[in-house]
């Protein structure tokens, strides 16, 4: 490109030369073919330029295109390397969340532990002091020493409850364990232990034997021997570990407790004055239950399907005095029914029908309103008690406030006449469907037999007119009397 520029800034001058003096041939000539030598050298030049540069382009498209790939990539990984941070920071807080957590539950723990360890002593006798008790005062312990880790203070609460939990199930059914005691003389004697129930009995090497009761001041525990053939007999339990105990220490307060505990008569007077009704109510439905269960069952026995076919052919061959005479040999309540409408119809065979069917439906009928009487009133009367029970207690609190067990003997009274007439308003529901039931099936089963019997009449007998006469049944005067039951089917 220089040439090229000194090549024309030549051929400029020397045309304005030639402006000024006229130069010859020869000389423009040579210079026009060295002005066509810098051009042809400059475009060569020119060229070669293109060609070089042509040739550094293509690589470095191709540096800039991996470039490119490589920064994507890279913005690939950083947003992979967001995400994972931010995921990892939400993990984090998740992780001290659950660790904050787990901290308090530990604490709770430890709490609960200690608390056990320190009310263990009061929750049991003073004799098995000497058999858990040092597991007991290392748990204690283990909560004060603050040199200790949570891992070592959670192993000597665990190592405790390990031995209370073996100790629990070695004092089922009793326990013996070696131990010292002090006896009357004041002397600290070795021995052996045996903890019954809440009965701790001690029996020293020397033969000294009685129960153990706690001192004051002192963690060993006392011995009050018994006399003759007692202490014998607690020498013999302690040392063998089997025989029977020959006192009671409660003092008949166990049993007293156990009778009153499982006692309905001690429920019973304990529910107040309320409770003579809801048993009278109970009684009552007892008896109307028995009763209709003991019908349901005599009419059960007393069915009698062949009576009831046979009456249905003797009426499809026309003998309708042939049926009356085999249904009355029956006792079925259907058979019955149908032979009262037969006797009867030449007066109205339907309402002949509708009222041997009122008349066997009023027998299943009966009890029925007694159950449903009971079952509506026993919770009335139970919540009768409840309020009277309730009144009572209040009555008490705003007076005598130093009688806590007459304010609970209130609320006892008003709970107990609940449950009471509650319990007998559902044990009277169930007999009371089922009654129900059965009578729909009855009348159910005597529509039926009446449907067929008119179509019979109807088609063969064809005797039968409906009348006019007032429907039978109370207060109809001669109607009445006009179909007035044959004594063949009496009530049972």
């Amino acid at each position: 490109m220089n040439a090229l520029v000194g090549t024309l800034c030549t051929l400029g001058l020397a045309f304005g030369d030639g402006i000024q003096q006229p130069a010859a041939d020869g000389t423009m000539n040579q210079l026009s073919r060295s002005a066509d030598q810098e051009l042809a050298k400059s475009i060569d030049q020119l060229n070669k330029l293109r060609e070089q540069i042509a040739g550094e382009k293509l690589p470095l498209a191709q540096d800039l295109t991996a470039s490119e790939e490589k920064v994507t990539q890279l913005r690939h990984e950083s947003e992979r390397v967001t995400r994972l941070v931010d995921a990892g920071n939400l993990e984090i807080a998740t992780l001290k969340s659950e660790m904050k957590a787990r901290q308090e539950e530990l604490a709770y723990l430890g709490n609960l532990l200690d608390e056990y360890a320190r009310t263990f002593e009061s929750k049991v006798n003073i004799s098995e002091l000497q058999y858990c008790g040092a597991a007991a005062d290392s748990a204690k312990q283990a909560t004060e020493n603050t040199t200790l880790s949570m891992t070592e203070r959670f192993s000597r609460q665990l190592a405790f409850v390990d031995v209370s939990l073996k100790r629990l199930f070695e004092v089922i059914g009793g326990m013996r364990f070696p131990g010292v005691a002090v006896d009357p003389q004041g002397a600290v004697a070795d021995g052996q232990f045996a903890i019954i129930g809440p009965v701790a009995l001690f029996c020293a090497k020397t033969g000294i034997a009685g129960l153990v009761v706690a001192q004051s001041g002192s963690t060993k525990p006392l011995i009050r021997p018994l006399e003759g053939a007692m202490q014998a007999g607690l020498a013999a339990l302690v040392q063998g570990g089997e025989g029977t105990l020959p006192l009671d220490p409660s003092r008949g307060g166990a049993l007293k407790a156990l009778v009153q505990q499982t006692s309905l008569y001690h429920i019973f007077e304990n529910g107040g004055p309320i409770m003579w009704p809801l048993l009278i109510a109970a009684i009552v439905a007892l008896g109307t239950v028995i009763e209709r269960v003991m019908f349901l069952i005599n009419e059960r026995r007393r069915r009698d399907p062949k009576a009831l076919a046979a009456l249905f052919t003797a009426l499809e061959e026309d003998d309708s005095e042939g049926a009356i005479r085999g249904a009355k040999e029956s006792k079925d309540f259907v058979v019955r029914a149908l032979l009262y409408a037969l006797e009867h119809r030449e007066e109205s065979l339907p309402n002949a029908l509708t009222y041997a069917q009122a008349r066997e439906l009023k027998r299943f009928q009966r009890g029925i309103p007694v159950l449903d009487t009971v079952i509506t009133l026993a919770p009335l009367l139970g919540l009768l008690g409840t309020v009277t029970g309730m009144m009572g207690s209040f009555k008490l609190i705003g007076g005598e406030l130093n009688a806590p067990g007459a304010i609970t003997g209130g609320i006892a009274e008003a709970l107990i006449a609940t449950a009471f007439g509650l319990g007998i308003a559902i044990t009277s529901l169930l007999p009371f469907n089922f009654l129900n039931a059965r009578m729909d099936d009855a009348r159910h089963e005597m529509e039926s037999a009446a449907n067929q019997l008119e179509i019979l009449m109807q088609t063969h007998g064809g005797a039968f007119v409906p009348s006019s006469r007032p429907r039978p049944g109370p207060g109809t005067g001669k109607a009445r009397k006009e179909l007035e039951p044959v004594t063949a089917g009496e009530e049972s």
